[in-house]
């Protein structure tokens, strides 16, 4: 039914355009080129947010979904006297989660540098409290790829306290339906939106609601979708389950949060995706996430009289190097199409 080479196309490359918190201009220009391509309707807001949208028959009532396409990374907090760059994070992650790994180092003026994450004690052989040593942001460093032994050989290639770190993604697909990679969260869904879009304007598919498709750009800080489009009365953030120990998610199901840190969400609409999940033959898992929140969270707490909703593929080890299976890929994808249809 579905073109997975094409969901799998999006999803390669968006995985592999870095997109840190504060620095996604250059995925969104790649978004905003594939709605062009398809001749999508589409606007930008203030801050970087990207609104597609889809005219139904009834115009007062809106469905908005959303997405982000930010994602965890770092900035230099402090180019040190020996060439080594101290790192403050953007978003929440564990910092044993980027020890070890591959970076780039994006500069004011456009240059870019590789390097390499580790701690400052990076050696069993020189220290005997290396492996000891407490993995928190005073501790980790970056290591550049080039011949620096001072402050003033770093500030000589442009780079400067606030330019953005980005770290390599490590995107593989598995013969077995596995996807590894960082930024699954919410890569996956972003990459789901645009299959989306493509399915409904090249099938002609009619919708019986104004539906909006909203790609934000600031939602691991908390505020990405604090604005939404007009006559908004149901509020869908697509992002991501959390499968683990304790926890009723799965990587190959449309996971459905019943509630969050931010509270739970609106009964009725919830039910409404659970039935139809049934009446679809949809794989799905309703499950409860202590330590989240959401772009529907953030349209809450900006004061919008709305319905909410959170739903994704299940992604397992979730801000660190994460997985997910095409089969809940595809499932969140089935739930978001048939959603869109139904009156």
């Amino acid at each position: 039914m579905y073109n997975l080479d094409k969901l799998k196309y999006y999803l390669k490359n968006i995985l592999t355009i870095p997109s840190p918190t504060g620095f996604t201009d250059n995925l969104m220009d790649y978004i905003k080129e594939e709605l062009h391509l398809l001749d999508i309707y589409y606007y930008s807001t203030n801050k970087g947010n990207v609104v597609a949208t889809f005219e139904g028959e009834n115009k007062d009532k809106v469905r908005t979904f959303s997405c982000h396409i930010d994602t965890l990374g770092a900035m230099v907090k402090e180019i040190k006297s020996d060439g080594r760059l101290a790192l403050t994070p953007i978003g929440g992650f564990m910092m044993n989660s980027i020890e070890g790994e591959n970076c780039t180092i994006e500069t004011l003026d456009g240059k870019s540098y590789t390097g390499t994450i580790q701690t400052i004690k990076p050696s069993v052989h020189i220290h005997s409290d290396a492996k000891d040593l407490k993995r928190e942001p005073s501790n980790m460093e970056v290591v550049l790829d080039e011949k620096v032994t001072s402050k003033e050989d770093v500030l000589n290639l442009s780079i400067e306290v606030g330019d953005f770190i980005t770290f390599d993604s490590r995107t593989t697909f598995t013969d077995s339906g596995y996807v590894k990679s960082r930024h699954l969260d919410d890569k996956a869904s972003t990459a789901i939106f645009l299959y989306t879009l493509k399915y409904i304007k090249e099938n002609n598919i009619k919708l019986p609601y104004t539906t909006n498709f909203l790609f934000s750009t600031y939602e691991e800080v908390g505020h990405g979708a604090s604005s939404i489009p007009n006559n908004t009365t149901e509020f869908i953030a697509v992002d991501m389950g959390a499968p683990g120990t304790g926890q009723n998610s799965s990587e190959y199901s449309v996971c459905i949060c019943a509630k969050d840190s931010s509270g739970p969400y609106d009964l009725h609409l919830r039910k409404r995706l659970v039935d139809l999940c049934k009446e679809e033959n949809i794989s799905y898992k309703v499950d409860v996430y202590p330590n989240y929140s959401s772009d529907a969270s953030a349209a809450l707490k900006a004061g919008f009289d709305i319905r909410t909703a959170l739903i994704g593929t299940g992604v397992f080890a979730s801000h660190g190097y994460e997985r997910t299976h095409m089969d809940g890929i595809t499932s969140t994808l089935d739930l978001i199409l048939k959603y869109c249809v139904v009156k």
